[in-house]
């Protein structure tokens, strides 16, 4: 069978991109990474609006498809319009939705709490075939390693508290007290890194992604963009969004994210999940970590 060209497919189209992108010159890195982010975007508008959102010159973008291999923006603006279509009904317009609301609110906390819920379903949309994939691989995993730093750290401890309820022997990349560098010599040829970053990207994953490679394993990476320096080294990437009216990124998205992993991981093992948290939360009860309240308390 005749191999995918970016001509064929969306997901063939991303592939090149990221192959393509070190050997790039920045301006056309900063096309291709808005490209990546905002697919749904560059479905429904003009090549100067991509242009001045992703602050690139408008001929770089022509220029961009012609080194992708297409004849012009037309023609690479095509696939992103066959993307859409073929997407899940009622989530671009979900999104495009609540994207209508910017700008109408009446104070900050309803300015939040819209701007989360547009991350929510812009996440949800370009993720279903990633949280699967993601899935596959840390099924297979023999074992599976989580990091997360600095503000990715809730996400990551998110994943690895859920996952590890399911799963025991997952362990979390802390580096507490400094050990980080010991902690990456356990990683084994064929296991499974989870790296959670977004920008500013923190040197500790990317220190994380990069042993990970060299020690054979396998990455799944959650950031903010396609073309993040994760991403670009991961054998399965989430991307999440993290806008936020407020000075820090939004982690919520990639809260949802990980939960719906570890919903998806734990539909797969089936009858072996339910036997694996049964006996934890048997455990945490035993040990008394849970306190107690009234609803404990039997009615006689």
């Amino acid at each position: 069978m005749q191999a995918a060209t970016p001509h064929d497919s969306y997901a063939a189209l991303m592939d090149l991109i990221k192959a393509r992108h070190a050997e790039l010159s920045p301006q056309f890195q900063a096309g291709a990474r808005y490209l990546a982010d905002h697919p749904d975007e560059v479905a429904v508008s003009s090549m100067r609006s991509i242009a001045a959102r992703a602050q690139v010159q408008s001929a770089a973008l022509v220029r961009l498809a012609q080194q992708l291999g297409f004849a012009g923006w037309p023609e690479l603006k095509a696939i992103f319009v066959e993307r859409l279509r073929a997407g899940p009904s009622g989530y671009a317009a979900k999104a495009g939705a609540l994207a209508g609301k910017e700008g109408k609110q009446r104070d900050l906390v309803t300015e939040v709490f819209t701007v989360q819920q547009r991350n929510l379903a812009t996440t949800e949309s370009a993720n279903h075939a990633a949280l699967d994939a993601a899935a596959s691989l840390l099924q297979a995993a023999p074992r599976v390693h989580v990091a997360g730093f600095r503000a990715a750290h809730p996400i990551g401890y998110t994943l690895h508290y859920l996952y590890r309820l399911l799963r025991p022997s997952v362990q979390l990349l802390s580096g507490q007290g400094g050990t980080l560098e010991m902690d990456l010599r356990a990683l084994q040829a064929g296991e499974a890194v989870v790296v959670v970053s977004f920008a500013p990207y923190s040197s500790e994953a990317l220190l994380v992604t990069q042993a990970a490679r060299q020690a054979g394993c396998l990455v799944v990476a959650i950031s903010d963009s396609a073309m993040s320096p994760l991403a670009l080294q991961a054998d399965a990437s989430i991307v999440i969004a993290v806008d936020s009216p407020s000075f820090f990124p939004s982690i919520v998205a990639g809260v949802a994210a990980v939960e719906s992993l570890v919903e998806l991981l734990v539909a797969r093992a089936g009858p072996d999940a339910v036997t694996a948290i049964g006996a934890a939360e048997k455990q945490l009860r035993t040990l008394g970590a849970y306190a107690k309240t009234s609803n404990d308390v039997k009615i006689k």
